[in-house]
């Protein structure tokens, strides 16, 4: 399969109570978050080896390794670094959002390094992040400096997945809902982040639970990559997607988790998700 025509994140949510485990003495608290981690990264590279190769990106979800501590950061990091290997490229999914001195340590950790007197500390290295916009513009702006230096992407948050989201996203703003107003703000920004090919990396979270607000998502951010969370689990249907692609296939990736790790067969449920969403793109 050519990775080129696929549009697929390979969603990686993690539950170390879900995987099979045996080892640690009980109460021994440093030993369980040790094996949980391992378990979880071994769980993460067998989705990767199976469903990868239908797959374009990965998307962790860093609550699911954060929740582990030091270990869990640790294996978050291997888990980057087995997608890379695969050729996939690295959504980290935290969400992340605050007053600017803080977002910029949150750019740091994700895509660049901080400095100390020892030398500079690594971050994780991802190559987008996703973005809590509430805050405003002057809280994007750290991340979207330490994206354009790093060459990565921000995906800022405007209509999510999940059921509640219609009790703010959709509220008036006033004369239009609010996720209008975060679409404005995400393509006012997206000069910043603009490819030669026209698609912008100040990309938005658009879910697809709600279909109809894809298409006039889409008109006012023209130049920004979606990423499409809630097909499958969650409900969403690929075939009512098209509204995302009118920039081009490349111009949105649907992720999913639940319906791909929770399958019988990762390979062929991620195999028939890029077929499907490949069709709608270029219908």
């Amino acid at each position: 399969m050519d990775e080129r025509r696929s549009q697929i994140c390979l969603g990686l949510d993690p539950d170390p109570a879900k995987l099979a485990g045996e080892g640690a003495a009980e109460g021994d608290r440093g030993a369980a978050a040790e094996l949980a981690a391992a378990a979880v990264l071994a769980h993460c590279r067998g989705l990767i080896d199976r469903a990868g190769p239908a797959c374009v990106a990965v998307k962790p979800q860093m609550a699911c390794f954060e929740r582990l501590g030091a270990p869990g950061w640790a294996a978050l990091a291997d888990v980057c670094a087995a997608a890379r290997d695969a050729g996939l490229l690295v959504i980290a999914d935290g969400k992340r959002g605050d007053v600017p001195v803080t977002a910029a340590a949150y750019a740091q950790a994700l895509v660049g390094e901080t400095p100390t007197p020892w030398g500079p500390v690594p971050g994780l290295g991802a190559d987008a992040f996703t973005a809590n916009p509430l805050l405003g513009r002057d809280a994007l702006e750290p991340l979207i400096a330490a994206a354009a230096e790093a060459g990565a992407g921000v995906f800022a948050l405007v209509r999510t997945s999940n059921p509640g989201a219609a009790d703010v996203e959709d509220l008036p703003a006033p004369d239009v809902p609010l996720h209008e107003r975060l679409a404005e703000i995400v393509d006012g920004l997206s000069e910043r982040l603009l490819g030669s090919s026209g698609l912008s990396g100040m990309g938005a979270v658009v879910g697809a639970t709600e279909p109809a607000h894809i298409g006039r998502l889409r008109q006012l951010m023209p130049r920004s990559i979606f990423l499409i969370p809630g097909v499958g689990a969650q409900g969403g249907r690929p075939e009512l997607l098209g509204a995302a692609f009118a920039a081009g296939p490349a111009s949105a990736l649907v992720a999913a988790s639940r319906g791909i790790a929770a399958d019988p067969d990762p390979a062929a449920a991620a195999e028939r998700l890029r077929v499907a969403t490949w069709d709608v793109s270029v219908a």
